[in-house]
């Protein structure tokens, strides 16, 4: 009788590819309404054109705050959308394979998809802070009161800080382990 060989899995950046699969997943690109190729799949919102300051404007005016309002909004509709898709891909995908193995990696696979959105339900959570925040005191540090900036809240629209105690508060946890 002969043994079978066990199929090996091999492991491509995108995604997991075993011997069932032909593709494996690609980042979804789609254009953006300003033109630009927008990639939906990196977990950051970054269909936008950065704000352009005016000489002598000040800082988190009515245009500041509409323009992150703006990306707050679409950045949770991503992750909102990211939701749906994880719920529809659970319902299709869900199989009773009588393979223990194919179990397994189903379920490891649906594991790790549910705990990437439990990350991004928290960050929906922050970015309703954020969105909040607008109307009061979005783009201060939450610690020394002073301007985040408008191009670190434009790669982070979440930050409460500003760079300096950041990196402050992230020395500290490095030295205490917190």
């Amino acid at each position: 009788m002969p043994v079978k060989k066990a199929v090996k899995k091999k492991e491509t950046p995108a995604k997991i590819v075993d011997s069932k699969a032909t593709v494996a997943k690609k980042p979804a690109v789609k254009k953006g309404t300003s033109g630009k190729s927008v990639i939906l799949d990196d977990g950051q919102f970054t269909n936008f054109t950065p704000y352009k300051e005016k000489k002598g404007e000040e800082y988190m005016n009515p245009d500041q705050a509409a323009h992150f309002r703006m990306i707050l909004n679409g950045w949770k509709q991503q992750l909102m959308n990211k939701v749906d898709e994880t719920v529809h891909h659970m319902q299709d995908e869900a199989a009773n394979f009588p393979d223990p193995n194919d179990r397994a990696s189903q379920e490891s696979e649906f594991a790790m998809e549910l705990r990437t959105r439990d990350r991004e339900r928290k960050l929906i959570k922050k970015i309703d802070e954020s969105i909040n925040d607008l109307e009061e005191d979005y783009g201060y540090c939450s610690h020394c009161g002073v301007e985040i900036g408008i191009r670190r809240l434009e790669a982070r629209p979440t930050a409460t800080q500003c760079i300096d105690c950041k990196t402050l508060n992230e020395i500290r946890e490095k030295q205490y382990g917190k």
